[in-house]
């Protein structure tokens, strides 16, 4: 087993172990009960960390989290002249649904 990455919190963790499963990668969360210590631990020590079963899976892992992670952002202006910018699907200053 390997350590991929940690996470910054529980949910992001089973997320992104939830995607590698999905794509075939044997992966598993770890210290997702450690939270609850930091104070006693240092905090950086008690982040959920995602775990691979297979290490020649390293390389794919790796790439699919990086893919998942610099994701592009959407960009598009509103009728009404607003520009609306990440995920969003309608205007937050008219509601105006995206073209």
């Amino acid at each position: 087993m390997l350590r991929l990455r940690q996470a910054p919190n529980l949910a992001i963790a089973t997320l992104w172990a939830d995607v590698l499963r999905q794509a075939g990668i044997e992966a598993s969360v770890q210290r997702q009960f450690l939270s609850s210590a930091a104070g006693e631990l240092p905090p950086d020590q008690c982040l959920p960390e995602i775990w691979i079963t297979h290490d020649q899976q390293l390389g794919e892992a790796r790439k699919l989290l990086d893919q998942l992670l610099n994701l592009p952002q959407r960009r598009w202006r509103c009728e009404c002249g607003e520009l609306v910018e990440g995920g969003f699907e309608s205007c937050w200053n008219c509601g105006r649904m995206m073209p």
